[in-house]
């Protein structure tokens, strides 16, 4: 089932045609959509005083092949929808302190594992074209962001010319982004909540005509309708913050790959960098010096 209408809107839209049971689920979902995502389908019933059966039936009514699917999008409400003091708040009461390290890891690999079963390599690939063939690439990337949009132009930049880094300085976005044009491609980098900034320069860029590549958290992020092509990269974390993870993943397979089709014009380069290092001690190389 496409997603593109909020979960809590879809149940109020099609709460008359709904059974009455299923009409206590649809009321306790709208109330308590916080605690219900965190409910097995037993649990729910229970609460609302229901079969487990009716809240698997629910869940048909509304277009899920199951209660599963529609827990999913119960917690993709949450990381979307909740401020942060809610976040918060959720983490606080269903979180064990002694497994908060050893849970925090492990839902990093389930997003990296994520991630690698479910990226389109077509899409990943027509990533790497755009990027060769462009004039000058953008990259966007405002708030939590804002790290890993530096750190891919950050690589970037030893590999190809004109990668400029949009940033929340001095300079208006729209400012820096005045002189892109039809050659020109955007990479832009947007993760729950969706810094609102992002998204009006994504939607500018696209009316100027500038191919845009978003990587982002979902197929119906707000940052996809504006791009060309949409790398996903998983980071569900339901806290206060988001796992970025395997969004890191993501862009290091990208300079790499970057890279490794610019590799024959870039060795002169790398060894003309080494020799400026080295002159003007940029790294220490005290723990490799001869003794």
């Amino acid at each position: 089932m496409a997603m593109d209408v909020d979960l809590i809107k879809k149940i109020q839209n099609d709460f008359n045609t709904l059974s009455k049971g299923q009409k206590l689920i649809a009321e306790y979902i709208i109330n308590n959509y916080g605690k219900a995502a965190f409910m097995t389908a037993a649990a729910l019933g229970n609460t609302v005083q229901v079969s487990e059966s009716t809240v698997v039936r629910f869940a048909h009514a509304l277009g899920y092949e199951g209660y599963k699917d529609l827990q999913r999008e119960l917690h993709e409400l949450i990381k979307n929808k909740l401020t942060t003091v809610q976040r918060l708040s959720m983490v606080e009461s269903h979180s064990n302190k002694e497994s908060e390290l050893k849970g925090a890891m492990e839902k990093d690999i389930d997003n990296i594992q994520k991630t690698i079963n479910e990226i389109s390599h077509d899409s990943f690939r027509k990533a790497i074209e755009l990027i060769l063939k462009a004039e000058n690439i953008y990259i966007l990337g405002l708030r939590s962001s804002a790290f890993l949009a530096g750190y891919l132009g950050f690589y970037l930049n030893f590999l190809i010319k004109g990668v400029k880094v949009v940033t929340s300085g001095p300079n208006d976005v729209f400012e820096q982004l005045l002189k892109a044009d039809a050659n020109d491609v955007i990479i832009g980098i947007s993760y729950p909540r969706y810094s609102k900034r992002t998204l009006e320069a994504l939607d500018f860029c696209k009316e100027k005509g500038c191919k845009i590549i978003s990587i982002t958290d979902s197929l119906i992020s707000p940052a996809s309708k504006y791009s060309d092509i949409s790398l996903i990269a998983s980071s569900d974390m339901l806290s206060f913050v988001d796992s970025l993870v395997a969004p890191m993943s993501l862009i290091n397979a990208l300079i790499v790959s970057v890279g490794m089709e610019k590799r024959n014009d870039i060795t002169m380069y790398f060894e003309e960098l080494e020799g400026i290092w080295n002159k003007y001690n940029v790294y220490d190389v005290s723990n490799y010096s001869d003794k």
